[in-house]
Order: structure tokens, then C-alpha cells, then sequence
């Protein structure tokens, strides 16, 4: 997985009631856009350091006005 400043990293519920995550990725750590990501979450304005998991998956940039279909 690899992303950029700007991007959007969607985090899917694994369990049943859990919602689906949506946060912009505001800072990297390692230059080339692997994890982890510094997160700015949209669902309760707060930011975290995000190891992704397998139920993640990012949003480029230039995809952001996709709209975000539910699995």
C-alpha cells in the first residue's frame, strides 16, 4: 500500500455494526508511501498514527471525488 499527503485512507468494518472509517492522510513517515500514515479522521476530528490492516484500503488523489460505494 502506498500513499500520498492529500489521500484518503478508508477503513472498512470488519464486524457486524461496525461503520466504515474515512480519514485524509495528513502526514507520511517513510518517503516513498508506505505505512504508517499520520491520519486525520473525518468521523470525530481527531488524528492517529494508522498501521493499515487488511480491511483498509486508500483513496489517490486524483480518485477523492469517486464516490465511496459499500461493499
Amino acid at each position: 500500500m502506498k500513499a500520498a499527503v492529500g489521500d484518503r485512507l478508508v477503513v472498512e468494518g470488519t464486524r457486524h455494526g461496525e461503520t466504515r472509517r474515512i480519514g485524509v492522510i495528513v502526514g507520511l513517515v517513510h518517503e516513498d508511501g508506505s505505512p504508517p500514515y499520520m491520519v486525520h479522521w473525518e468521523h470525530d476530528e481527531h488524528e492517529t498514527m494508522v498501521f493499515p490492516g487488511p480491511d483498509a484500503h486508500v483513496v489517490t488523489e486524483e480518485r477523492k471525488d469517486t464516490p465511496l460505494t459499500t461493499s
